[in-house]
């Protein structure tokens, strides 16, 4: 159990706290002043019962200039260890903090990954095994100063290592206490730049809106983001609903806080509960002895995204309900509350009220929910904005690969429209990257579409014969239309080819959203 004890600092004070718990047999395996003003006592008693806790808090708060006693869950250095921990984590880079001996103190995943040993059987592991062209120490000692892009040999792999020195006092070469280091693998530089090209439109500016439809619905979801209040995001697989939950993140109060995002598909339910919630120390056995700090927690005061949420367990999705009614949850293994205000953003492919009335997902928790919602449509209901959507993965792909590919031959187009997309906007991104990979010349023509399930001669049986004669003929007009438009590409050629007037033929496009006669 931990203590934090809110209290006067004065000489003696501390002994006249510990002398109680020495009375009860209760050993204090650690302690620690914090606070503002160094106004708090910090004790862990792992043998404490509650029990004893609710006889022994009275007997505290009767010592002179001890104000409160509360439990806490945890020590301010392990907190400190945590958060380190959690953000080192998170870096997919290898980062290792080495003495002037070249051995490793303390390294992320990453680095024990690359070294092929446990994160445990980091520390005191010699450099000299694994880099043998650099003698590290020497060369902190030389530069005494920042070293960035040393190109270092690690195993059979080459990085770029930025190195920043240790110092313990002054910056002089005799308080030097180590170093650390940063390996960047050089192979990925190129398609790190590319990544930082693709984010440097952000927010609602990165959604291509060509399409009226979607327009539609970016404008709907620009007055809904800065609403602090739950949001959910219903549309297909690929269709960009992380896109969007972060172009409301960035638009909302919070822009400047973290965005966190968990999918909920495929995870079971113990590592959902325990990534989103995060567990207390020596919650089960293989956990961390200091805990872990769920996203919640690192999303503090920003936006967590939990995409796929109707795939949350039963539990999961009680704990979710009680966030969203106070904002307080427990960690696993912890009987102590959390409070954190943090707004949820969600998103699902599936028919959430349909799940709810098969009782595969809570009534309440879909109304929690569904405070603000947006339904993103998917491409094939869009299609009066692919062909400038098109274009535009187009020159992206050319600018990532560096071919000499310029544009789509009017069969390619034709071929665009008339799929029925089921990966949505995604898939159209990596077929016109796959085409333009496969391309010789500078015109994608229809043979390097590579269309999964593409069905050519489609005929009466794709039809869909449900409805009524009205809207089966105007089905059957907007296939021939969109087939013929691109060899045709104007209402009068059109018009002509069809032998009817002009002006029905540009009603006609402009009512099926084909061409630039529907804008």
């Amino acid at each position: 159990m931990r203590l934090k004890l809110t209290c006067q600092n004065r000489i003696g004070i501390l002994r006249d706290i510990l002398a109680p718990f020495a009375d009860y047999g209760l050993n204090v395996l650690r302690g620690e002043v914090g606070g503002e003003a160094n106004n708090s006592i910090y004790l862990h008693v792992p043998n404490m019962l509650r029990m004893q806790l609710s006889t022994l808090k009275p007997a505290l708060e009767e010592i002179p200039g001890v104000f409160k006693v509360t439990r806490v869950s945890l020590m301010p250095t392990e907190r400190r260890h945590l958060e380190l921990n959690a953000l080192l984590s998170s870096l997919s880079d290898p980062v290792m903090s080495i003495d002037m001996e070249g051995r490793v103190v303390a390294a992320n995943r990453a680095a024990g990954k690359l070294l092929g040993v446990r994160i445990d059987e980091v520390p005191g592991l010699a450099l000299t095994r694994h880099i043998q062209d650099v003698d590290l120490p020497e060369l902190i000692r030389r530069n005494n100063a920042r070293v960035n892009g040393l190109r270092l040999r690690v195993g059979e792999e080459t990085f770029l290592a930025d190195i920043a020195p240790l110092h313990t006092e002054n910056e002089d070469v005799a308080s030097l206490a180590g170093a650390v280091v940063t390996l960047h693998r050089a192979d990925r530089l190129g398609s790190r730049i590319y990544q930082i090209q693709r984010t440097e439109v952000r927010g609602f500016e990165a959604i291509f809106q060509a399409s009226r439809q979607l327009s539609a619905v970016v404008k709907e979801a620009r007055r809904m983001a800065p609403l602090d209040a739950p949001l959910l995001i219903e549309g297909e697989t690929g269709t960009g609903k992380e896109l969007l939950a972060r172009a409301c993140h960035l638009a909302s109060p919070r822009g400047q806080a973290p965005f966190m995002a968990l999918n909920c598909a495929g995870l079971p339910e113990s590592m959902a509960e325990t990534e989103l919630f995060g567990y207390a120390p020596g919650a089960f056995e293989g956990a961390r002895p200091e805990g872990k700090l769920g996203l919640l927690e690192l999303t503090s005061g920003g936006t967590i995204f939990l995409d796929e949420v109707g795939e949350m367990s039963p539990r999961m999705q009680v704990k979710l309900l009680r966030f969203l009614q106070d904002g307080g949850f427990r960690r696993v293994g912890s009987d102590e509350e959390t409070f954190l205000d943090v707004r949820v953003i969600c998103a699902t492919q599936q028919d959430l009220p349909a799940l709810s009335s098969e009782g595969r997902f809570r009534h309440d928790l879909f109304h929690r929910l569904n405070v603000l919602c947006v339904q993103i449509p998917p491409l094939r209901e869009c299609l009066d904005g692919l062909e400038e959507l098109a274009h535009h993965f187009l020159e992206r792909a050319v600018r990532q690969i560096g071919a000499r590919v310029r544009t789509l031959s009017p069969e390619a187009m034709a071929r665009l429209r008339g799929y029925h997309w089921p990966g949505n906007v995604r898939q159209l991104e990596n077929v016109l990257f796959q085409a333009v990979s496969l391309c010789e010349g500078e015109v994608i023509e229809a043979q390097h579409l590579r269309l999964i399930g593409e069905v050519r001669d489609e005929g009466l049986d794709s039809i869909d014969l449900a409805g009524s004669l009205g809207d089966i003929h105007d089905e059957v007009e907007r296939r021939v239309l969109a087939r013929l438009y691109p060899e045709f590409p104007s209402s009068r050629l059109l018009a002509k080819r069809l032998g009817v007037s002009h002006t029905t033929i540009a009603n006609k496009l402009k009512r099926h959203g084909i061409g630039s006669e529907a804008d």
